[in-house]
């Protein structure tokens, strides 16, 4: 019985919204910041130099491929480990740092972990009510049976955590992490554990309550996608050290690096050399941006950027591979001069059949000129 119970919340969970519900209750948001924080670990460095302000109210994503060190930023912001080195301040009083280090429990802070974490032997509604200590029994009853409601869970407020599937368990730590009403609110890739269908369900309900609540988050992700849907801001982080902080909008349009560029487009990479300004390619001439005469350089081309048009007499292209995806596909294209196929992504519809002679065209405001690494 509960097995197919559990099954039939986890389908539910993934064809439609979490159901009549209550509204999460706000809090007084504060102000996160990083002041050249450093970590180390048996001499290694885990983080370097790393300064960040996260605004009252703001939802930042930190984003970065395993081990690049967002998970340990994370943290030290929590008060689980120390800094080796800098500062971390919250409304601008000092948490951690050379002269001062305040407990987890003191610093106001919500933590939600990447596997839910819940307390096996705890009724749920006892799982949500773990961290009012500061309440009476009845009030923290009252408090964590509206956060359940909250999320749409009331109805299992008396069972266990194991009867639950994953969305749910899920909804049940996110109740737990917002009942303190913490003024900052951290998440350890909340979502990763989740299907794709009810990850999508979960990021746009769990982000009507981040905004309900008001409460200042700091969300670790490796997904580009997760962060510029989630995201105030995007912290991009690589091998201990921020990279690049922006809107999602910022990131994507002016990416500081090609590896940037790279996390969140399909590129075609073409190498090539800064002569008098400019790069010449089979693909056209192009501004260099700044780049030095004689620099090794990469062009960069979106993959929906390639726009294709009526061939010009004796300049055709060959579309010689197609993909088809749905409602876009994948075309790879012969172009004299170029060593590799270039790829354009196009509407399902619109694609032309392998063989075909077509025409490419690339707006020189799309292109993205990098110098190429080591030089």
């Amino acid at each position: 019985m509960e097995q197919r119970r559990a099954s039939k919340e986890a389908s539910l969970d993934q064809s439609r919204p979490w159901g009549p519900r209550g509204t999460a209750a706000a809090t007084i948001a504060a102000q996160l910041t990083f002041e050249h924080v450093g970590r180390h670990y048996r001499g290694a460095a885990v983080l370097e130099d790393v300064s960040l302000d996260i605004q009252p109210g703001e939802i930042l994503c930190l984003l970065g491929p395993s081990g690049c060190g967002k998970t340990t930023l994370l943290r030290l912001a929590a008060g689980v480990e120390r800094p080796t080195s800098g500062r971390i301040l919250i409304d601008k009083q000092e948490v951690a740092g050379p002269s001062r280090f305040v407990p987890p429990e003191r610093r106001g802070v919500g933590l939600m972990f990447q596997d839910f974490a819940l307390f096996p032997h705890l009724s749920i509604i006892d799982n949500v009510a773990f961290g009012l200590v500061s309440l009476g029994r009845r009030e923290a009853l009252r408090e964590a049976r509206a956060a359940l409601k909250r999320v749409g869970l009331e109805r299992y407020a008396d069972e266990y955590p194991h009867i639950l599937s994953g969305g749910e368990q899920q909804r049940v730590a996110l109740a737990r992490a917002i009942t303190p009403r913490p003024s900052v609110l951290l998440m350890d890739e909340p979502f990763s554990g989740l299907d794709s269908r009810l990850r999508d369900v979960m990021r746009e309900e769990t982000l009507a309550i981040l905004k309900e609540t008001r409460a200042t988050c700091m969300i670790v992700t490796h997904a580009p996608e997760e962060a510029m849907r989630l995201g105030n801001r995007i912290a991009l982080m690589r091998k201990g050290k921020l990279i690049q902080v922006g809107t999602a909008e910022e990131l994507f349009r002016n990416p500081t690096d090609v590896d940037t560029a790279r996390l969140f487009s399909d590129l075609n990479e073409i190498s090539c050399k800064v002569e008098r300004g400019a790069v010449k390619t089979p693909l056209g001439r192009f501004p260099a941006n700044g780049l030095a005469n004689g620099a090794e350089a990469v062009l960069c081309v979106r993959q929906s950027d390639v726009r294709l048009v009526r061939p010009k007499k004796g300049k055709g292209a060959e579309v010689l591979d197609i993909r088809f995806l749905g409602e876009s596909a994948l075309l790879e294209i012969g172009i004299e001069g170029l060593e590799q196929p270039l790829v354009a992504r196009v509407r399902g519809d619109e694609a032309p059949p392998p063989g075909a002679e077509i025409g490419v065209s690339i707006e020189p405001a799309s292109v993205m000129i990098f110098e190429r690494a080591g030089h």
